[in-house]
């Protein structure tokens, strides 16, 4: 594997060249991982302090704030766009809002969950529904805080279960103690609970013995990895087993100690100070945040470490986070307004790497041909193409989508690795155009295709009623209670019901459907679970919960059912 630094004597033999001005070509980098570091590029810009970030199936990522609890949608060359504020989150020091991760079925559920330092004193993790953010549960709370070592990592597992991390608090003892969920990797439901195979009795720890653990991995065997913060010498990369104590306090990097598991790699605390870690290409990638750079960590096939090699070094800054997005590229998200770092005007940053094409892959997919629409409802549509071709191969797709029959700007709506993709969530009524593109391995982008023009239904057909019941109501607030009804003759598959909030009330928390409001209409869809099939003469229920100003006793009106 080619050295990164290069060596002094060939320094002292061009330093003539440079006192001349003679530039000096760029050696030609080195690709490491599958990723092509040379085609870098910055690729969103203006976030606040981010610590994580979790992909939407539209190919989009959600991205934590630190210090604002702000959990912002971010697109590659767009503006973040505010997606939800986690209440309580109280930020100091290395503590704030952290992780973030995504239900593995998030197009049935919709969950998302974040980690974070709260303003009653511990650390918690709550799930909520970006239909509805300001209705956040909390499903584990009492982690000891502290302004540092808050952990804050939390990933699903190729399992289905939660992990979180968690740091000692800044007490050394939490790290030993197997009635703190300090100091450790904890593994749960994702409603909270304690599964079934966690080697201790009625308990979520899955390994111990941690300082602050920052990054979650999993290689394609389904070996899990951490990365993990040294306290003067050594941070560490470990391959984490069901039981592991990996030696906090007594410990720091690699000891003889036969009761404790030793790291796979170790680096000194200036050249890493490791945070984010993201598994490709057989290769982990770790953002280092004292060290300013990306380590690049090859695995031998029994789970060990090659060699690790310095990317991006003192390119961007501090790197907190990485992961490998949908589109098949490495992102790495900045921290240099974390009170530590030396931001720049476009701090901080997302950055993204192509992968890598072998250097010599510059041809662009074939169009795709033959986009269609069909099965269009009220809220989506499917769509179809004919396959690109490639000279490498074609790798997925870009759904682009515009507002109207004509003007407006397209934008991506999804992505989709075969050649047919559903966009849900649109408006009934409502016109828009349609484009697809291929992309390769390389990142070369095809031509667009033919645009095929869609209007969605604006009545969804079928039969059915819906009629709220008062279920409890105070001065300023009160939840109702709505059953639907299909009063038709046919099978009933999905339902969406609007109804009028009276000015100045605020839905507030929902359940058993998704909620969306534009002035004071209101928006309810059925949940994946209760949208049918709903016999004849049978019903399903949902309720809300709302404010309102005080001394005003009105309850919303005009509820509408209709359904495919």
């Amino acid at each position: 594997m080619r050295a990164r630094v290069v060596p002094a004597l060939i320094l002292t033999l061009l330093a003539p060249l440079l006192a001349l001005g003679v530039g000096v070509p760029r050696a030609e980098a080195q690709v490491v991982g599958g990723f092509d570091f040379d085609r870098a590029e910055v690729s969103v810009t203006g976030l606040q302090v981010p610590w994580a970030m979790a992909f939407l199936p539209d190919g989009s990522a959600l991205v934590s704030e630190r210090n604002t609890g702000r959990v912002m949608q971010v697109r590659p060359g767009q503006a973040p766009a505010q997606v939800a504020t986690v209440s309580g989150v109280s930020a100091s020091g290395e503590s704030g809002l952290l992780g973030l991760a995504v239900s593995p079925s998030y197009a049935e559920d919709g969950w998302v969950y974040a980690y974070f330092t709260s303003t009653s004193g511990d650390n918690r993790l709550v799930r909520f529904r970006l239909n509805a953010p300001q209705t956040q549960t909390v499903i584990f709370s009492g982690v000891p805080s502290a302004a540092i070592h808050d952990g804050g990592r939390i990933a699903f597992g190729p399992d289905g279960m939660l992990y979180v991390a968690t740091g000692d608090a800044n007490n050394t003892a939490n790290a030993q103690n197997l009635n703190s969920p300090a100091g450790k990797i904890l593994r749960m439901t994702p409603t909270g609970g304690v599964p079934s195979g966690n080697p201790f009795a009625n308990s979520r720890v899955w390994s111990y013995g941690h300082r602050n653990v920052q990054g979650l991995a999993w290689d394609s065997q389904g070996r899990m990895y951490a990365t993990e913060f040294g306290q003067n010498t050594w941070d560490e990369v470990n391959q984490i087993v069901a039981g592991g104590n990996y030696g906090w306090p007594t410990c720091e990097g690699t000891c003889g100690n036969g009761s404790f598991r030793n790291p796979i790699v170790t680096w000194t605390t200036a050249e890493a100070s490791p945070s984010g870690l993201a598994y490709a290409n057989d290769t982990l990638f770790a953002a280092a945040l004292r060290g300013q750079r990306l380590w690049a960590v090859p695995l031998t096939s029994g789970g060990g470490a090659g060699t690790p090699v310095a990317e991006l070094q003192g390119e961007y800054g501090r790197l907190r986070a990485v992961a490998v997005g949908p589109d098949g590229w490495l992102w790495v998200g900045t921290s240099n307004r974390d009170g530590r770092g030396s931001p720049v005007a476009q701090d901080d940053r997302i950055v993204r790497v192509p992968p890598a094409s072998g250097g010599t892959d510059t041809q662009a997919p074939s169009a795709p041909a033959g986009l269609a629409a069909s099965g269009t409802t009220a809220t989506a549509t499917t769509l179809s193409w004919t396959a690109a071709t490639d000279n490498v191969g074609v790798t997925g797709y870009d759904v682009l989508r515009a507002p109207g029959a004509s003007g407006g700007t397209f934008a991506q709506a999804g992505t989709s690795a075969t050649t047919s993709f559903t966009n849900t969530g649109l408006t009934a009524g409502t016109t828009y155009r349609y484009q697809v593109r291929a992309r390769d391995a390389a990142g070369n982008l095809s031509p667009v295709s033919n645009t095929v023009t869609v209007t969605t239904t604006s009545s969804q057909g079928g039969t059915c009623t819906a009629t709220p019941a008062t279920a409890s109501e105070w001065a300023t607030g009160y939840v109702i209670q709505v059953t639907v009804t299909n009063t038709g003759t046919a099978t009933l598959n999905g339902w969406t019901v609007t109804f009028t909030l009276p000015p100045g009330h605020t839905i507030t928390g929902s359940w058993n459907v998704q909620v969306s409001s534009s002035g004071q209409t209101a928006t309810a869809r059925n949940a994946a679970y209760n949208g049918g099939p709903i016999a004849p003469g049978a019903s399903t229920s949902f309720g809300f919960q709302a404010s309102r100003p005080g001394a005003d006793g009105r309850v919303p009106s005009g509820y509408t059912c209709t359904s495919p």
